[in-house]
C-alpha cells in the first residue's frame, strides 16, 4: 500500500473505481462517434452537400435511415459528418489553448517578477467578461466562419489553463524538492519540464475534460446564429438552424442534432467527473 493510497483512504476521498463505468462509457461513445464520422467521410453513400428538391423532407426509408432535410440531403450522413466537424474543431481549439496556456502559466508561475505581473494583467482583462460574450465579439470582428470561430475560442480559453498552471506552479515552487533541484544546479527549463509539469498534468487533464463540453456548446451555439460553420458544411449547430423553419412539420430534423449535442456534452462531463475523482483534484478546479 503506497502512502498516497493511505492518505486517500484516511481522507475519505472517492475511489476511482466508483465511476469507472463512466470513463469506459465516455471513451467508447467518443470513439464510436469519431469512428462513425471517419467511416462516413471515407465511404460516403450520399453526398452531404448535393441537393435533391424532389426528395426534400422525406421520412425514414431504407436509403435514408433518418430521412432527408429541406434540400433533400441525407440527414444521417450530415449528422455523422457534423459530429466530426463539431467534435474535431472543439478538440482543435482545446489543444491549441493547452499549447498556449501551459507554457505561459509555467513561465509566469516559476519566473514571477514582471513576467508574472504582465501575464496577470492580460488574464484579468480576459476574465472581466464571460467567455461566450468575448467569443461572440471576436467572431463578429473576425468574420463568420468556422476557422475564425476556432481562433476566437482559442483566444478566450488559453487564459483559464494558464491561470491554473500558474497557481499550481506557485504552490509547488515553495516545496523542498524544487529547492533541492535548484541547489543541485538543474536549469529552469529542466525543473519546469521534469518536476513541475508532472504535478500539473492531472489538474490540466481534469479541466480540459470538463471544458470540452463547453467548447462543443460554444461552437454549436455560435454556428446556430451564423457565426460558425457556413452552409453547406454539415455541423450540428448549423443543422439546428437550417431545420428551425420546419420544426412543426418535421421536428425530428432538430431533435437529431440537438440530441447528439446533449449526448456528447453529457458524456464529456461524466468523463471529467471521473478524472477529477481519479486524480483527486480539489473542487477549485472548475471548467
Amino acid at each position: 500500500m503506497t502512502p498516497r493510497t493511505i492518505v486517500l483512504r484516511l481522507s475519505g476521498a472517492p475511489k476511482s473505481k466508483k465511476h469507472g463505468w463512466q470513463a469506459i462509457a465516455g471513451a467508447l461513445f467518443v470513439l464510436l462517434v469519431l469512428a462513425a464520422s471517419a467511416y462516413t467521410f471515407l465511404y460516403l453513400k450520399h453526398d452531404p452537400t448535393l441537393t435533391d428538391l424532389r426528395g426534400r423532407l422525406h421520412g425514414a426509408s431504407a436509403s435514408h435511415p433518418l430521412g432527408t432535410d429541406h434540400l433533400g440531403r441525407d440527414v444521417l450522413t450530415r449528422l455523422l459528418l457534423g459530429g466530426g466537424q463539431t467534435i474535431g474543431y472543439s478538440l482543435l481549439a482545446l489543444g491549441a489553448a493547452l499549447v498556449i496556456g501551459i507554457p505561459l502559466g509555467l513561465i509566469a508561475g516559476y519566473r514571477r517578477g514582471w513576467v508574472d505581473r504582465l501575464f496577470m494583467r492580460i488574464a484579468d482583462g480576459f476574465l472581466a467578461f464571460p467567455d461566450t460574450i468575448v467569443a461572440i465579439v471576436l467572431s463578429g470582428l473576425l468574420g463568420a466562419g468556422i476557422g475564425n470561430l476556432v481562433l476566437a475560442i482559442i483566444i478566450v480559453k488559453w487564459v483559464s489553463y494558464a491561470r491554473l498552471v500558474r497557481s499550481t506552479v506557485l504552490a509547488e515552487s515553495q516545496k523542498d524538492y524544487i529547492r533541492i533541484a535548484r541547489t543541485n544546479g538543474l536549469s529552469d527549463a529542466r525543473i519546469m519540464t521534469k518536476h513541475l509539469l508532472p504535478h500539473i498534468a492531472g489538474h490540466v487533464l481534469v479541466l480540459a475534460s470538463l471544458d470540452i463540453g463547453k467548447i462543443i456548446l460554444l461552437i454549436s451555439s455560435l454556428s446556430y446564429i451564423g457565426l460558425g460553420a457556413q452552409p453547406p458544411t454539415p455541423e450540428w449547430g448549423a443543422m439546428l438552424n437550417d431545420s428551425r423553419p420546419y420544426f412543426q412539420s418535421r421536428p425530428e430534423l432538430m431533435v437529431y442534432p440537438g440530441l447528439a449535442i446533449v449526448s456528447v456534452v453529457l458524456i464529456a462531463n461524466m468523463l471529467g467527473d471521473y478524472l477529477r475523482d481519479r486524480f483527486d483534484v480539489k473542487k477549485e478546479v472548475q471548467p
